[in-house]
C-alpha cells in the first residue's frame, strides 16, 4: 500500500470549515467560494475513506474522525509554515516554539517575550500556554524546543529550577465549611499536577472529595473559587485577593513539594538558548516560589 499523501490545501480548508463552523465563512478565510471548500472537504474525505464533517444547513462540526485528524491537520500545517520560514530566509534566527504555563507571572513575562522577539527581527517566536503535563508531552515529540513547566521536586535534566509555593485556598466571601463531607473542589482538568496533588493529599488523609468545577484556564478556576463552589490547591501567585488561605489547623494536608523547571530540547539551537538565559534570570528574579 503506497504512502499517504495529504493535500496543505485541502488540510488548510478543512481547518477553515472546523475554526468558522460552515463553508461559506471558512471560504471567505481562504479567500475560495463556498462550492470550492466544499469539493475540496469531499475530496480529503475521499482520500482519507472517512466522513470528516457533520453538515446540517449552513453549519458544519467534525465527526469523531474529523476531530482525530483536526489536531495532526494543525500541527501540519504548522510545521509547513516554519519549513517555508527557514528555507525562505536561510540567514534568520529560525523559530523558537517555546511553553509557558498560564499562571507564571504572566503579565511580565510576556512582556519580557515581546522585547526579546523585538530585538531579534529575524526571529520567529511561537508561544503556547497549557498545562505542564502537556507541554512535557510536546516538548519530547519534538513540539517545542524550550518549556516552562511544573512537576514534582527532584526532577533532572533542567537547565534551572525554582520550588513552588503551593497553598489550599477557599473564598474569602464564601468560605467552604473545612468540616464539610465530601469536600468539594474547583480544579484544572485530568492531568493537572494541582489537582493531582490535592486529590492524592485527601485521599491519604481520609478526606472525602468531589469535583465541583474544573476549568482549562487559570481564570476559571480562581472565579470558581472565589465565588465559593469549592476549595482547590493554587501557587501563591495565583491567589486573588478574595480568596483565603486554608492552613493544617483548618483540616487541610500539606501539599508535596512541586518544582517550575525550565527545560530545553537537546537540539536546541543558539536562539533558543539565548532565550533560555534571558528566561532563567528572569525566573529567578521572579522569585518563582510561583507556578506553573
Amino acid at each position: 500500500m503506497g504512502a499517504l499523501l495529504l493535500d496543505l490545501d485541502l488540510l488548510r480548508s478543512f481547518v477553515s470549515v472546523v475554526d468558522a463552523g460552515g463553508f461559506t465563512r471558512a471560504g471567505e478565510r481562504v479567500h475560495r467560494t463556498q462550492s470550492t471548500v466544499s469539493q475540496q472537504i469531499r475530496r480529503l474525505e475521499e482520500t482519507l475513506g472517512r466522513v470528516l464533517l457533520h453538515r446540517t444547513g449552513k453549519h458544519a462540526t467534525p465527526t469523531e474522525e474529523g476531530e482525530r485528524l483536526l489536531s495532526y491537520a494543525r500541527r501540519i500545517l504548522a510545521l509547513a509554515e516554519e519549513a517555508r520560514d527557514v528555507v525562505a530566509r536561510p540567514g534568520s534566527d529560525g523559530i523558537v516554539r517555546l511553553g509557558i504555563p498560564e499562571d507564571f507571572a504572566a503579565n511580565r513575562l510576556t512582556r519580557l517575550l515581546s522585547r526579546f522577539a523585538r530585538s531579534r527581527p529575524g526571529l520567529r517566536l511561537d508561544v503556547r500556554c497549557d498545562l505542564s503535563v502537556k507541554l512535557r508531552s510536546d516538548l519530547e515529540r519534538g513540539e517545542l524546543d524550550l518549556a516552562l513547566m511544573k512537576r514534582d521536586a527532584g526532577g533532572t535534566g533542567a537547565i534551572a529550577v525554582w520550588p513552588e509555593d503551593l497553598h489550599w485556598v477557599t473564598s474569602r466571601s464564601h468560605p467552604i465549611d473545612p468540616r464539610r463531607d465530601p469536600l468539594p473542589l474547583a480544579v484544572f482538568p485530568q492531568g493537572c499536577l494541582y489537582r493531582n496533588r490535592a486529590i492524592h493529599s485527601l485521599e491519604v488523609a481520609g478526606r472525602a472529595w468531589h469535583i465541583a468545577y474544573t476549568s482549562p484556564n487559570l481564570a476559571g478556576v480562581q472565579a470558581a473559587i472565589s465565588a465559593g463552589l469549592g476549595v482547590s490547591i493554587l501557587s501563591a501567585v495565583a491567589i486573588l485577593a478574595d480568596h483565603q488561605i486554608l492552613r493544617a489547623k483548618d483540616g487541610f494536608p500539606a501539599v508535596g513539594d512541586t518544582e517550575l523547571a525550565l527545560v530545553a530540547a537537546p537540539d536546541a539551537s543558539p536562539a533558543t538558548r539565548r532565550l533560555a538565559d534571558v528566561l532563567a534570570e528572569f525566573c529567578a528574579g521572579a522569585s518563582p516560589r510561583a507556578a506553573a
